[in-house]
């Protein structure tokens, strides 16, 4: 404006600084929301910039946190691959979405995540620790898998139950293990464990397709046609 003074350049420049302004006035606004815990205010302000600032990666970090914790993942994943593309060596941002689909039982897309941060620093500690842990998990998830196919429903069964005690904490893996477990159980014709593990996955899950089948089968093999 100072170099070049003109009605329309100082107009032009008038609005884009008013504009800035305001943006600045959001920002803290959704900061002190944010810090208030407030996600939800935090989330609809953070809306509001990135409708303008499109390319700022640190904002997406910031409402990915917010999705996180008001229990939106995906929408969470979505924020934090763009930061990854848009900020160098974000290895914190692939760290974020491999602990995410990891929680959401999605252990093969996790590894492939984490794998990106090792690719960006092969000594970062905390993506280091998740590699090994869903690479572990994948591993037996798929071991178990090719003896099913196999038809070796024991070794199976002794797998999945080996994938329970490497990942105790997140929920969504013992279910299903324990369908899986259901599946073998019913195909190799032990129909009493059958039923009390299917059982179990329904309790967890009524509408899980494949445990209902399973029981389904293991019922038949008792007799049990109206169950």
């Amino acid at each position: 404006l100072k170099s070049n003074p003109s009605n329309n350049e100082e107009k032009e420049a008038q609005t884009q600084l008013t504009k800035s302004d305001e943006l600045q006035r959001l920002h803290s606004q959704a900061l002190s929301a944010y810090e208030q815990e407030d996600y939800e205010a935090a989330i609809s302000l953070l809306d509001e910039i990135l409708a303008v600032c499109v390319w700022d990666a640190e904002l997406r970090e910031l409402r990915a946190e917010c999705y996180i914790k008001e229990g939106e993942p995906s929408k969470a994943i979505s924020d934090l691959k763009a930061a990854a593309k848009l900020k160098n060596d974000n290895t914190e941002a692939f760290y974020k979405i491999s602990r995410i689909y990891y929680q959401l039982g999605d252990h093969e897309l996790s590894l492939s995540e984490v794998r990106e941060c090792l690719k960006l620093d092969q000594d970062h500690k905390r993506c280091f620790s998740l590699y090994k842990q869903v690479k572990k998990l994948n591993k037996q998830i798929e071991s178990a898998e090719e003896f099913i196919r196999e038809g070796r429903y024991e070794d199976a069964i002794s797998k999945y139950d080996s994938v329970m005690k490497t990942e105790p904490e997140v929920p969504i893996y013992a279910t299903r293990a324990k369908e899986r477990i259901c599946h073998c159980l019913s195909k190799n014709q032990q129909a009493t464990e059958a039923i009390k593990v299917c059982t179990e996955v329904l309790q967890l899950e009524p509408t899980n397709v494949n445990a209902l089948k399973d029981r389904a089968e293991a019922y038949l093999l008792e007799d049990l046609y109206e169950e």
